[in-house]
């Protein structure tokens, strides 16, 4: 038997078809750090609209996560797509380095104890060495950016340029010293954003207490009644008994209706409604006596049940009917709420009560209770409520409450002086910072929409700002206050400035250091140099300010305005509010164009990511088991608005749909082999017809996936390239094309044709997928022929895609109505070969019984049809000549019936034909292999 292998034009290429992405994927990293391929895009891009992603700077604290890899990975994407759009789309990572877990890392690894300059000192260094190691995993993951020059908000430029945003905003009148209740943790010693509060169940005490009247006849004559028969008391329920030595009043709701209740020794006020619960409650029994509306009771004094002084109703819309007496008492220090109302009501500062220190403890001068701790000092409150008799009921419940998110201890409202930026101050020019912010809101975009709603349900309802913290590891608020009046020198601005120049060259270090007379002379004995700093999200929320218009000047030529910002959603109350709200202060406007919002992590099961649960993913073992790339592929594959669903199964699942995508690609690769674009390129009108329509396919498909990358729908992206490797590729166009491409002659039109195909759906599939599979796109780009620049990203979407001309015969209906024929044809194949009928698909004969117009269509192939359904004969036939064993098919108008072949197999092609052996010289394969081998070769018009 003549073996005819060498004559045919079989797939070859060096492209691996093992990935070996642990191994190849560090490799191709060092390869990109020696052509300095991130310094490379800067060079073409420069003259190009630019587009900047700016970067929300993780914490430098520990080693990255899932939810970090899913953050950088989707940055990477969007950069990387963006520069093949034509876009100059420079990445700077950055990293927040200041805060509260670094200090606290440092007191738990080095004591507490140590001096303020040492902390810092050490601070400094730990936040070094944890960028190191988060960096390196980042670049691990594939991500560009400019790694030799990230930003640091700990770097002397960033400190000093943040003092200058603050400044800015002091310039403009937004930044007022203030006492105020904020979220106070004893652990940080410091109060705390609303970003760092979360909630947890926390056990309570629960005390209903009784504050005996004062203003005897007042209260009567409120209730309409000469005078009260029996002593009164009124009624507050609360869950922190430690707030009532700081009470100071008591709230009513002016519209409701409030009874007087006796109940045989005295009197108890009450809100009508909840009368009976709170007599069943307190285990009495007893009648209304009078009703009065809650605005009749303001100004009536009433006696603090522990110390001699009066507590007067205040009217307040704030109390509810939910749960309780409907009365509230009001603790100016300790609640948002009860502060406001009792400032309305005249209230100075120096008249509010506020006996907690920072630690928790009481002063020492608080009667029965200074010195003890709150949580502890509870149940003696209690008991000293019982034994005056002001006691009603005591109970422990379990409720929702605020607690701090590094040390999960309780928090409480306290109210310290502090700075702030005021959200309805009116500032300088222009409207308040409230307004501003929520006009911007309208402004930008947001990816999934519902964010908007989101954050400008956040800004509608915030407080002012508190942006001051008691710590060492921070950026200063500059600040020299006069010791008498306690306001800022005038020349604060100035003095900023000042201290600005000093710390560029010294760090924050310089302003720690700083003795006072240095900078006011004279003055200097009449201030007081401030050791407040500022809150870490300040920090971050002012890199539109230091880092795009200040270290690193990567604003637009319009204004130092990012095009996005992307993070999780916890960043609505994070670094999109803290960015919008300096942005809005500085600028008038937000800080960015567009938000993009993803979901977080969470396994299979919808579980939250847990140690102990054993669910978590760390992306260093995906990196190293399976590969960057798989890891990329699963964060595109997913739909990242919601919460995103990983474990080792999914991404297994995302290994298998990577092979199917490699796997196409080394086929496009195998058969251009000995393909010479500079020379073999035809043009589309000398290709054949099948060809034409691939590249055309190819091109509307690149219309699609430009457009998903340009609205961050990725997982569209994922899905239509991949069900392209499936469908159209892999389950049509290459499964037919494998004939032509291995039996014509090399050289011939029909094969050229077909690899001028495969050259242009190669140089679209690259692009592509280069900015999910990083590292296999730039593999494969090295093995596309021709000659070709040293990355993929140095070029834009390709352009060599040609579209089928408008009237065309073979059209894309004509090409979408084969599809579906071939597929009904392929089922029918499968039933055969299932029931041993035949073995492989050459071996099968085929006549297709069609209505007249499908008829018509199919007919355009001629004999060609057979190769495009992959049978050694393909015959049509009238749909009415169908005889009874025809199968029916899905297709509209068309049945099939398949014979055996009863003809020989050609040993160099397998088709099954009448003319094998007619040639005496060839006595094994048929008529047209003669003629491809020897001859002038078979022509195709079609397929």
């Amino acid at each position: 038997m003549t073996d005819y292998k060498a004559t045919l034009n079989l797939p070859d290429t060096a492209f691996p078809m093992k990935a070996g992405l642990p191994q190849r994927e560090p490799q191709t990293l060092q390869r990109w750090d020696s052509i300095g391929l991130y310094q490379k895009l800067r060079e073409i891009g420069a003259g190009r609209p630019k587009f900047v992603l700016h970067d929300g700077p993780p914490y430098a604290n520990g080693s990255i996560h899932i939810g970090h890899a899913v953050n950088k990975i989707l940055k990477d994407i969007i950069v990387r797509s963006k520069t093949l759009a034509g876009y100059d789309a420079p990445y700077v990572p950055g990293w927040d380095c200041h805060g509260l877990p670094i200090e606290h890392k440092v007191e738990v690894t080095h004591g507490k104890n140590l001096p303020a300059d040492k902390t810092r000192e050490l601070c400094r260094a730990y936040a070094s060495e944890q960028i190191e190691g988060q960096k390196a995993d980042f670049i691990r993951l594939g991500v560009l950016g400019e790694w030799d020059s990230p930003y640091q908000t700990m770097a002397f430029a960033n400190e000093a340029g943040e003092i200058r945003a603050l400044a800015e905003m002091v310039k403009q009148g937004f930044v007022f010293k203030g006492l105020k209740p904020v979220n106070w943790c004893f652990d940080c010693g410091s109060a705390l954003a609303e970003a760092e509060v979360e909630y947890a169940d926390k056990k309570s005490d629960a005390v209903d207490v009784g504050f005996t009247v004062a203003d005897d006849a007042k209260l009567a004559a409120a209730f309409g009644l000469a005078s009260l028969a029996k002593p009164a008391q009124i009624v507050i329920w609360t869950t922190t008994p430690w707030t009532i030595p700081a009470n100071q009043a008591l709230n009513v709701h002016p519209e409701f209706t409030y009874a007087l209740v006796d109940v045989g020794d005295k009197l108890l006020l009450l809100a009508e409604e909840l009368v009976e619960s709170c007599l069943q409650r307190y285990g009495l029994q007893g009648d209304v006596v009078a009703t009065a509306a809650g605005a009749a009771l303001e100004h009536i004094n009433f006696r603090h049940p522990l110390y001699e002084r009066l507590s007067p109703v205040y009217l307040a819309d704030y109390v509810e009917l939910g749960a309780g007496t409907g009365i509230v008492h009001s603790a100016p220090a300790y609640g948002e709420d009860d502060f406001r109302t009792c400032k309305q009501y005249g209230m100075s500062n120096d008249d509010i009560l506020s006996p907690v220190q920072s630690n928790g403890v009481y002063v020492e001068s608080l009667p029965f209770f200074g010195g003890q701790f709150i949580w502890k000092a509870n149940p003696a409150i209690v008991a000293k409520l019982d034994e005056v008799g002001a006691l009603l009921k005591h109970a422990s419940i379990s409720h929702s409450y605020m607690h701090c998110w590094r040390h999960k201890t309780p928090l409480i409202y306290r109210a310290t002086a502090q700075w702030f930026v005021g959200m309805d101050k009116q500032p300088a020019a222009g409207g308040t910072l409230r307004e501003r912010a929520l006009a911007a809101i309208e402004q930008t975009q947001f990816v999934p929409a519902w964010g908007q709603a989101r954050l400008h349900g956040m800004i509608a309802g915030r407080p002012d700002w508190c942006i001051s913290r008691q710590r060492n590891w921070g950026v200063p608020i500059p600040f020299f206050l006069h010791k008498e009046s306690g306001e800022l020198h005038p020349r604060t601005l100035e003095l900023m400035e000042e201290v600005a120049q000093r710390v560029e060259r010294e760090g924050i270090e310089a302003w720690f250091k700083l003795d006072t007379a240095e900078m006011l002379g004279e003055e200097a004995a009449q201030y007081d140099k401030i050791s407040d700093t500022l809150d870490v999200w300040f920090d971050s929320g002012t890199t539109h300010w230091h880092v795009l218009r200040g270290s690193h000047n990567l604003g637009h030529a319009s204004g130092p305005r990012a095009d996005l910002y992307l993070e999780g959603s916890d960043q609505h109350r994070g670094w999109f509010h803290s960015s919008l709200l300096t942005g809005c202060a500085i600028d008038d406007h937000a800080p960015y164009r567009e938000l993009l919002t993803h979901g977080f992590t969470v396994d299979e099961n919808g579980r939250k990511m847990s140690k102990s649960l054993g669910n978590v993913i760390a992306p260093q073992q995906v990196t190293d088991s399976l590969g960057a790339d798989i890891l990329r592929l699963w964060v595109s594959a997913t739909d990242y608005s919601g919460e995103m669903a990983v474990s080792q199964t999914i991404l297994q699942r995302s290994a298998d749909a990577y092979r199917r995508i490699r796997n196409t690609a080394r086929f496009l690769l195998a058969n251009l082999n000995g393909f010479d674009p500079a020379k073999d390129l035809l043009a589309a009108e000398d290709m054949l017809a099948l060809d034409r329509w691939a590249v055309d396919r190819t091109l509307l498909l690149q219309r699609e996936v430009e457009e998903a990358y340009r609205e961050y729908r990725f997982w569209n992206v994922y899905s239509k390239v991949h069900n392209f490797c499936v469908q159209e590729l892999g389950g049509f166009y290459l499964d037919i094309i494998k004939d032509r491409q291995y039996t014509t002659a090399a050289d011939s039109v029909a094969r050229r044709s077909c690899q001028t195909a495969l050259f242009h759906i190669a140089e679209a599939l690259v692009r592509w997928v280069a900015p999910i599979l990083a590292f296999t796109a730039d593999e494969l780009w090295q093995y596309l022929p021709g000659e070709r620049n040293e990355s993929v990203l140095l070029n834009t979407w390709y352009e060599g895609l040609s579209e089928l001309p408008q009237g065309i015969q073979l059209d894309r209906p004509f090409w979408e109505q084969v599809m579906a024929v071939k597929t009904a044809v392929n089922k029918e194949l499968e039933n055969q070969r299932a029931a041993k009928l035949i073995g492989g698909n050459l071996q099968a004969e085929v006549t297709l019984f069609a209505e007249e117009q499908l008829a018509g269509q199919l007919s355009k192939l001629g004999d060609e049809l057979r190769f495009v359904l992959i049978t050694s004969t393909a015959t049509l036939a009238p749909l009415s000549a169908a005889p009874a064993e025809a199968v029916e098919t899905e297709v509209s108008g068309l049945k099939l019936k398949v014979v055996k072949s009863g003809h020989t197999k050609c040993g160099r092609c397998w088709h099954h034909r009448a003319d094998v052996g007619v040639n005496p010289e060839h006595p094994e394969i048929c008529g047209r292999c003669v003629d491809n081998i020897g001859g002038a070769g078979e022509v195709r018009h079609y397929a």
